[in-house]
């Protein structure tokens, strides 16, 4: 495979500083996708350990882009061969949360997991990566991540560059920090190793991509740990945004700085015509960036605090090299100056309003650990039971000393307010992924359709990574407005489990037990035995009142035969 063959060029020259090619990742076409998790190695550094990997496939670092199309049906199966316990979640996807790849939904070593789900959303740039509680930063700055690519009628319908690879590039970029011995560390917060499509790009290494005097297509990611990047191009050339985390703007926006925080992703279009020949950067200014910004100047920190000292915070560096080639036949040349109609909710339709405090154990804490709401994260607790359909506006207020990227599963949001001015044209458009600097409040307002669920809760978190694991994390359920109500079998016995949610009390019916008694018990996902009652014969009423907040798995046994399901206690 002629790509796969790119791939192994940034295992880098020993004998010194080098250029790579930029690596253009294969794509995958459904409806049927087949997705290995494995681990291997890559020689990132010119001399001492190759740095272990996660990669999906026949990668070393790193996966295949998706292509969804809006309306398909699709129909995954990913094979968990890396040894230890992951998940994948799909970034920016909406479908049911059984689906999602939360920390709920865990793929054991060498399992294999099968989400399929009709695509709903529009077109534009998402990603995959794993989502294990505690485990994700480790796991996905090894390299097990990938894009996601959308295409819907409204898009496909514009004059755009979408030959991929050719004037439509993929361009994940990371910022890692790495160990003495060259592996990478979760922290983040020393990280000076740049990474595009899994190639090192600084200090003396560059990634350089061939580019038609034409108009190109880049869609950004941000897959870094920690880092902000304030991207722009030398000579502070001029592109357009022309989409944001979950589809198209209404109209590009003519820009020469676009900031992307982690987890954020961005479509633009740079207009190279006349340019044969020519070379340009794709930069990061960070000098721009403002302090408690990870990525802008350092910040003071207290001698007991893990260092935030990276050689690239506050200051401006190169992170792709572009040189301008003949142009492609039947180019691009022309920006469209209409690109698609976004509607947002307004403020007057919202059933609630729900505050996000981002807090910490004091004002001096830099490095964590960082809250919502004073509560670090509990798989046992679900912090919010929201209708469905529900409309919502949803406030960030971050009470801390650094900026953090809140992102939501689930829905995209339109952001409404930004410490009380409407956003800038950079944020008119569906969102996931937004950056709340310190000090600041922001508004935004989304619609909890389509799906419920009274068992598997979606998240909301901080996208450092770090603070991600570290408990900076809630989650929340959507709901239909009927009670629940299980009946399943047991042997020749129907069993029927309800309310399902409830708060106190779970009612346990068994019809037709005949003499065989039948041994009921109860854990909480942590698999701590909760409840266990050992003669069950028709009927048990349990009190649940003094319960944490959570899913529980009930299982009953007669004889050899034995179910379990899930209930959640509110």
């Amino acid at each position: 495979m002629k790509k796969l063959n790119i791939l192994c060029s940034f295992a880098l020259s020993l004998g010194g500083f080098s250029q790579t090619q930029l690596f253009i990742p294969d794509t995958l076409v459904g409806p049927n996708y087949n997705l290995t998790m494995h681990k291997d190695s890559v020689q990132f550094f010119p001399s001492g350990n190759r740095s272990k990997t996660y990669a999906y496939n026949l990668y070393k670092y790193l996966g295949p882009t998706l292509i969804f199309n809006k309306g398909s049906n699709v129909n995954i199966t990913v094979n968990n061969q890396i040894g230890d316990t992951t998940t994948v979640h799909w970034h920016g996807i909406h479908l049911p949360s059984k689906w999602d790849g939360g920390p709920h939904t865990p793929i054991l070593p060498s399992a294999s997991w099968n989400p399929q789900f009709t695509v709903m959303d529009n077109a534009a740039t998402y990603w995959y990566h794993p989502h294990m509680h505690k485990k994700t930063a480790l796991q996905a700055i090894k390299g097990a991540a990938g894009l996601i690519i959308v295409r819907d009628p409204i898009e496909s319908a514009l004059v755009l560059p979408r030959k991929y690879g050719v004037d439509d590039f993929p361009l994940i970029v990371q910022c890692q920090q790495y160990s003495s011995s060259n592996q990478a560390l979760p922290l983040g917060m020393q990280d000076s190793t740049i990474l595009v499509n899994g190639a090192r790009a600084n200090y003396g290494y560059t990634v350089v991509a061939n580019m038609p005097a034409q108009v190109v297509r880049m869609r950004i990611l941000n897959a870094s740990g920690e880092r902000s990047f304030n991207f722009g191009f030398s000579g502070n050339k001029q592109f357009y945004q022309i989409a944001s985390d979950g589809g198209l703007l209404n109209t590009p926006n003519l820009t020469t700085r676009i900031r992307l925080a982690p987890g954020e992703r961005a479509e633009i279009l740079l207009n190279l015509t006349g340019m044969n020949g020519q070379t340009l950067y794709l930069m990061s200014h960070a000098s721009e960036l403002p302090m408690g910004v990870q990525g802008g100047p350092t910040m003071p920190m207290p001698s007991w605090a893990t260092p935030m000292d990276s050689p690239l915070n506050g200051v401006d560096f190169n992170i792709l090299k572009i040189n301008v080639v003949p142009q492609t036949t039947n180019p691009v040349t022309t920006i469209p100056s209409t690109l698609t109609t976004n509607v947002p909710y307004t403020i007057g339709q919202a059933n609630v309003t729900r505050t996000i405090r981002f807090t910490a154990d004091s004002a001096m804490v830099m490095d964590g650990p960082f809250y919502f709401n004073d509560s670090t994260f509990d798989m046992m607790r679900v912090d919010y039971q929201i209708p469905i359909n529900n409309i919502e506006v949803w406030k960030l207020v971050n009470e801390t000393m650094v900026a953090h990227p809140f992102h939501i599963h689930d829905v995209q949001f339109f952001v409404i307010d930004r410490n009380g001015n409407p956003p800038g044209p950079e944020e008119k458009g569906r969102k996931d992924v937004v950056l709340v600097p310190p000090g600041d409040s922001l508004m935004f307002i989304t619609k909890f359709e389509d799906f419920t669920d009274s068992v598997i809760p979606y998240m909301y978190h901080c996208h450092i990574l770090m603070h991600e694991d570290d408990g900076m994390m809630g989650q929340f359920m959507v709901r239909s407005n009927l009670t629940g109500l299980s009946e399943t079998k047991l042997n020749n016995s129907v069993v029927s489990i309800f309310p399902n949610p409830t708060k106190d009390i779970i009612n346990v019916n068994i019809e037709g037990s005949g003499e065989a008694p039948v041994s009921l018990s109860i854990y909480n996902v942590l698999g701590k035995l909760v409840y266990l009652e050992k003669n069950v014969k028709h009927k048990v009423v349990i009190n649940s009142s003094t319960w944490l907040s959570g899913v529980y798995i009930i299982s009953l046994q007669q004889n050899e035969s034995i179910i379990s399901r899930k209930i959640i206690i509110e």
